[in-house]
């Protein structure tokens, strides 16, 4: 069901809702980081989606200026299994801000692959965050605009 009004899918409103969702995004993976509930890396999300796509709330794809041919291969497989299985996806710009978001790297220095990040579903019935809320609600008004990958950009802090 969509119930959003011309002026929230266009003009000043859309810049000022954009900022609103990009900061909903970085408190969820404030949040969830600490939890356990990220999962980083194409492959990993990829093993991940396959074992328990119920668990899976939020898929992030994230890209660099580059054009990288086998990593869009990826994002289709993998947007095209969030789409079939009702898990909301985001594109984000601006993966250095991602990286400070997500702690930088991982330990002994390595740069973590941030091209898929994905937001699971805790245990615990705790997690009823109005930041995902959010965020979920965009993804939702989104796809009722024919936007089935709404595009985020992180702002630099």
């Amino acid at each position: 069901m969509c119930n959003m009004t011309f002026e929230e899918s266009s003009g000043d409103n859309s810049s000022e809702r954009m900022e609103s969702v990009a900061k909903a995004l970085e408190e969820v993976l404030s949040t969830a980081l600490p939890q356990g509930c990220i999962t980083v890396g194409v492959y990993e999300a990829a093993k991940s989606l396959n074992a328990d796509p119920d668990n899976v709330v939020l898929c992030l794809l994230a890209t660099d200026d580059e054009e990288d041919v086998a990593l869009q291969i990826h994002f289709t497989l993998i947007q095209a299994f969030c789409c079939e299985n009702d898990i909301n996806i985001l594109r984000v710009s601006n993966m250095r801000r991602l990286a400070e978001i997500l702690g930088g790297g991982k330990p002994g220095g390595e740069p973590m692959d941030l091209h898929c990040v994905l937001v699971t579903n805790p245990q615990s019935s705790l997690w009823k965050d109005p930041a995902l809320n959010k965020v979920n609600r965009f993804c939702r008004d989104s796809r009722c605009l024919d936007q089935w990958v709404p595009v985020i950009n992180l702002p630099d802090r």
